[in-house]
């Protein structure tokens, strides 16, 4: 036991200086969305300061910031639900049938650079009249989602063993039921993983909205560009913006870890 103590001493310190230097950029964020603009530049109050929820009051109030609140929940819960609606069953038919190249496909689309895509994607929707609009933006985020939901369930479906569905096929069940009533309850962690990741990968989602939403339909990571301006940053306003984006994101990650991980590594082997 003495011979493993300076190694879990140094794993203990590794940790904390990791622990540390991912939390770092965090703290300061929040310190500085409770600060004055005069403050944050003010070295000698970057601990001891006098907070204020004048930031805050900006976003959420001056800065219209519930609408974009808004914007970025409806475009991120509609372009993860239709992206799971069509790649779960996708997913199933790939990993039943060992269809390898469609998958390649699929991989192929979610590798491609997405900027690449903007400029053909700017011109296409324009014509169409659909720029600005929130379909435009659903598109965009489902066309990485999806590929996404694909894959992790394609490893989770690779991970359940056939013979559930081969016994249900016997008692009478359609391989549609079977995938309804045994496949599909069976994959739910799977489900919610893919799920939880495509809804973070929309809500973060910057390139996207910048060149095809409007005034209207602006979501956050967007919306925070307002506190840029050509001479100066309203760098307290901007921090809060911040906080605003990245505080639900943290929550939903912090409880739902668990299934996260869980629907990860279910896939990793099978049997």
């Amino acid at each position: 036991m003495r011979a493993r103590t300076p190694f879990r001493t140094f794993r203990v310190v590794a940790l904390v200086v990791v622990v540390l230097a991912l939390l770092a950029p965090l703290v300061w964020m929040v310190a500085a969305s409770l600060k004055t603009n005069v403050d944050i530049y003010d070295p000698t109050k970057a601990l001891v300061f006098a907070p204020t929820f004048e930031n805050y009051a900006k976003v959420l109030q001056q800065a219209n910031y519930v609408q974009f609140i808004l914007n970025s929940l409806w475009v991120a819960f509609a372009s993860t639900g239709l992206s799971l609606v069509l790649g779960v069953p996708a997913a199933y038919s790939m990993s039943r049938f060992a269809m390898r190249r469609s998958a390649l496909v699929v991989l192929m689309a979610r590798v491609i650079p997405a900027v690449s895509l903007l400029v053909p994607w700017y011109y296409v929707f324009s014509n169409l009249r659909l720029v600005g609009g929130f379909g435009v933006l659903v598109l965009s985020h489902m066309f990485v989602a999806l590929p996404l939901i694909v894959y992790i369930m394609m490893g989770y479906f690779d991970g359940l063993p056939q013979e559930l569905e081969e016994a249900a096929l016997v008692d009478g069940l359609t391989p549609i039921g079977a995938f309804r009533r045994i496949t599909l309850p069976l994959s739910l962690p799977g489900v919610a993983t893919a799920g939880i990741l495509s809804f973070i990968f929309s809500w973060n989602n910057f390139m996207f909205a910048l060149v095809l939403s409007s005034a209207g339909t602006k979501t956050l990571p967007v919306a925070i560009f307002d506190f840029v301006g050509y001479a100066s940053i309203d760098w307290g306003g901007l921090m809060a913006a911040s906080t605003v984006v990245t505080l639900p994101i943290m929550a939903i990650a912090l409880f739902a870890q668990k299934y996260v991980v869980s629907g990860l590594t279910a896939g990793a082997t099978k049997g």
